[in-house]
């Protein structure tokens, strides 16, 4: 069981995890597959603690670490909402604090060593490589 800030308890749902996860992800390459194996490991962490009963800040820190591995610009996205950021500085904290973990800087920030610079998602084909779309036919 799941206590929300409100007080109301509801049971655990992986499904509500991937939806607010997959918010988080919206126009980063995230796949449905990726999002359900997050869901799972957040799950099975959740359950582990052997705890009838989490808070939803609990479940919250469940889903930061497996979203950090999944997609830097996501986790950032995520945890501003989570940790309820409210300046540049509180971004700007979280940014260096990523940095530090992964020991990337400014040249390769924003995930774009695995994404490539300002990919969409569906640009990448099979491999990785980039996709070109191709043009609209012209209306006659």
């Amino acid at each position: 069981m799941v206590i929300k800030r409100s007080g109301v308890t509801e049971p655990f749902s992986r499904t509500k995890i991937i939806n607010g996860v997959r918010k988080a992800c919206q126009g980063r390459p995230v796949t449905e597959d990726a999002l359900a194996q997050l869901g799972q490991r957040v799950e099975e962490a959740v359950r582990a603690t052997g705890s009838a009963e989490l808070t939803t800040h609990d479940v919250g820190l469940a889903i930061l670490g497996p979203l950090q591995e999944l997609d830097l610009v996501a986790y950032l996205r995520f945890a501003s909402v989570y940790r309820a950021f409210d300046s540049l500085e509180d971004f700007e904290a979280a940014i260096a604090e990523l940095r530090e973990q992964t020991g990337r800087t400014g040249a390769d920030e924003g995930d774009r060593g695995e994404t490539g610079a300002g990919s969409r998602e569906g640009d990448r084909g099979p491999g990785g490589t980039a996709q070109v779309p191709e043009p609209a036919a012209a209306a006659d």
